[in-house]
């Protein structure tokens, strides 16, 4: 076999490297034969160079298969999965895995935590008193066959190679590159056994594609990888220049997620929950058009069902589900102010990079891996972009229970909103699809 240092060569000088090469290299970091400093100068010759459609393949079929695959083919019944690549306010997963649930479809949905500026999945789960999303890769399997759905975190079952990757991209300045998200991505969902996949890529300033064109590249990179490895992927663009819902923190985005699987109409969320299991149901054939699609979905929100899917979740994976019937039993900050208006006209802006950032001032969100997370902090808007507002309104309320993290979380909030005295553009939620 080739030296380390001549494989890190080849790909540092644009060449395309064997899939021998990239087989031998990737085993050898895994069974800590390579060392992380290699590691890393690959990593960065990737972020450079990239990688060719061959190259890719390989690097995620070296992540998928250094772990367990799991095997859902003896189920009769579509097995889906939902990602989003962060945002702020973003709560639709919880919402949605249930109501796939029952609409038909299996759901192993593994999801993981906030880092930064961007909210995570399981951080929400967890703010429900007693809900564990660290089953064990058996008890998972076994729920999704006779619940339909689980609500975990990564398993070191599942990819152990991108964990280790991941947690080196971290330090070194390669989280951004399209190729390395990508594999880290579809290499976690592969291996739940799924067939198809939504994706939910958020463009705008809460989003980490800023620009449609950059979010656009790492789509149909993502999709080309689904289609290699026989699963289906479907891509909608969604705009995250402002938070979503009304609602910004853990245990509050789980009380807003809980309106919508009721049936209660909350903007954004309600709307991106349909169209994602439109979708989904149409791409399997399950109806005839997205708009039946739509309206068998939110008959399932309306009747119930959904909402008793994800109270049996909840109780099965160790929650306490009248946490679900009353969700004032779940934990909310002591402390409350109201941001009012200052001035008369338009919300022009709520900026959601700046609200995710205010969050983790206040603790409900983390700097590092290793961060406490407070579950009861966060933003309740009165008011969304487009709406008009007099003088002292209330455009929005903050929780918290620490003053300095409030004076913290100030610095961000101060430049969060912008009232303008014309009306701004109408934005569109769903900006395209694939």
């Amino acid at each position: 076999m080739k030296l380390f240092y001549d494989i890190i060569a080849e790909k540092r000088d644009g060449k395309e490297l064997s899939l021998q090469d990239i087989s031998y290299f990737l085993e050898s970091y895994l069974n800590g034969g390579l060392a992380d400093y290699q590691m890393s100068a690959m990593l960065m010759a990737v972020f450079i160079n990239k990688l060719s459609d061959r190259e890719l393949k390989t690097w995620v079929k070296k992540m998928l298969y250094s772990g367990e695959v799991l095997d859902f083919s003896d189920i009769d019944a579509p097995v889906v999965d939902k990602h989003s690549t962060g945002g702020v306010g973003d709560k639709v997963s919880v919402p949605l895995a249930p109501l796939l649930a029952v609409l038909g479809f299996h759901v192993p949905m593994i999801s993981g935590r906030g880092l930064g500026h961007t909210g995570g999945t399981l951080d929400k789960l967890e703010s429900i008193p007693g809900f564990s999303v660290n089953l064990d890769i058996e008890r998972f399997k076994k729920m999704v066959r006779e619940n339909g759905l689980s609500l975990i975190g990564q398993t070191p079952e599942i990819a152990p190679l991108d964990r280790k990757l991941y947690a080196l991209r971290d330090v070194t300045g390669t989280v951004e590159s399209i190729p390395l998200i990508a594999s880290s991505i579809m290499s976690k969902k592969i291996a739940e056994g799924i067939g198809g996949l939504i994706l939910d890529v958020k463009v705008g300033k809460g989003a980490f594609m800023t620009s449609f064109d950059m979010a656009k590249e790492l789509a149909l990179v993502m999709k080309r990888i689904g289609e290699n490895f026989n699963v289906k992927v479907d891509i909608l663009f969604t705009d995250m220049d402002e938070p979503l819902g009304l609602c910004v923190g853990n245990s509050l985005e789980i009380s807003e997620s809980v309106k919508v699987l009721k049936g209660e109409y909350v903007p954004q969320i309600t709307d991106l929950v349909v169209e994602m299991s439109a979708t989904l149901q149409y791409s399997f054939n399950m109806v005839n058009s997205i708009e039946e699609g739509k309206k068998v979905a939110l008959e399932k929100l309306n009747d119930g069902s959904a909402f008793e899917k994800f109270k049996k979740t909840v109780e099965l994976q160790g929650g306490d589900p009248s946490a679900i019937d009353d969700t004032e039993k779940l934990p909310l900050c002591s402390k409350k102010i109201e941001i009012k208006a200052e001035k008369k006209g338009f919300v022009s802006e709520l900026n959601a990079l700046f609200f995710g950032k205010a969050l983790v001032c206040l603790g409900g969100g983390r700097e590092n891996k290793e961060d406490n997370v407070d579950p009861g902090a966060g933003f309740v808007f009165h008011k969304k972009t487009g709406e008009t507002v007099n003088i002292g309104d209330v455009l929005f309320d903050i929780y918290y229970e620490d003053e300095k993290k409030l004076g913290n979380s100030m610095k961000y909030i101060e430049k969060a909103v912008k009232i303008s005295s014309e009306a701004p553009e109408e934005r569109c939620l769903v900006k395209g699809k694939i």
